[in-house]
């Protein structure tokens, strides 16, 4: 049984992969740029692309399952070519809603419905904040000083790893069609706490002032472009996003026990994924 992993640059994707190598299962990375995923060795990389559909033809030969990003632009082209498959893992988010008047819920559940109407039988994975999107501050610690317009916003990050251990069970193990599992790290922090657990690992103080949002739209525009994300990074999910953070000033963020529930172990918190990243931040 080969399972395909899309994304292969992404951390879930580089995490899931070296999850699956490690139980003994046949892995096909695929991206944009297969080239730049520092993959382990002994991955077969291919190059694949949602905005080119007849480049899955041969990402999928062989194929049973997938583990796939949500994205609405080419997914249906991808879809159709992946009609043999007997399961496909979706990446969603949290909340994730067709019908939502967020613009982030609502792509991700345009993206649920698109493997739903495809016949192919899902699982979808419905993480929250992701503890990697603080790899954007890595200058900023290393500085001393990271710059948020919502200080005392919450967030519950899950490890990338967490992510990837629940699609591995989802994966390679029964019951787990037709299950949406909404995924969270096993603590809410804030900003300031959050710069501070990343300052204790990287052996610096570093305080965190009050970004002016217009600076925060531009750098979020910015960060999302160099990431390839430009179609994601359109002004209403810049504003989705932070109407998100400014409802969670001063009000912690539900955690889930889905991980342990689904995997057998409890959650990474913030402070073992800083401390796995430590050579990004000091």
């Amino acid at each position: 049984m080969t399972i395909l992993v899309t994304g292969a640059r992404g951390n879930v994707a580089r995490a899931l992969v070296g999850q699956l190598l490690d139980g003994g299962h046949e892995v096909r990375a695929a991206g944009r740029d297969p080239g730049g995923a520092r993959l382990p060795g002994g991955v077969e990389v291919v190059a694949a692309d949602l905005a080119r559909p007849e480049s899955w033809d041969a990402a999928l030969d062989g194929v049973t399952k997938a583990f796939l990003y949500a994205g609405t632009a080419g997914l249906d082209g991808f879809l159709s070519r992946a009609s043999g498959l007997t399961q496909v893992v979706l990446l969603s988010a949290l909340g994730a809603d067709p019908a939502s008047d967020d613009a982030i819920t609502r792509a991700h559940g345009e993206a649920e419905q698109a493997v739903r109407d495809s016949g192919i039988p899902w699982t979808f994975l419905r993480p929250g904040g992701f503890a990697a999107n603080r790899l954007l501050w890595a200058r900023s610690v290393r500085d001393g000083v990271v710059r948020d317009p919502f200080p005392d916003s919450h967030s519950a990050l899950i490890h990338e790893a967490d992510i990837a251990a629940v699609a591995a069970c989802a994966l390679t193990s029964s019951g787990h069609l037709g299950a949406a599992y909404a995924l969270t790290g096993p603590e809410s922090l804030t900003v300031r706490q959050q710069a501070s657990v990343l300052g204790r690992v990287a052996g610096r103080p570093v305080r965190v002032e009050t970004q002016d949002l217009d600076d925060y739209r531009r750098e979020l525009t910015a960060a999302f472009e160099a990431r390839g994300l430009g179609s994601v990074g359109s002004a209403e999910v810049i504003e989705a996003r932070i109407r998100r953070l400014a409802a969670l000033v001063d009000r912690p963020q539900p955690t889930t026990q889905t991980v342990r529930e689904v995997t057998g172990r409890p959650a990474r918190g913030f402070a073992e994924w800083a401390a796995d990243h430590a050579g990004d931040f000091s």
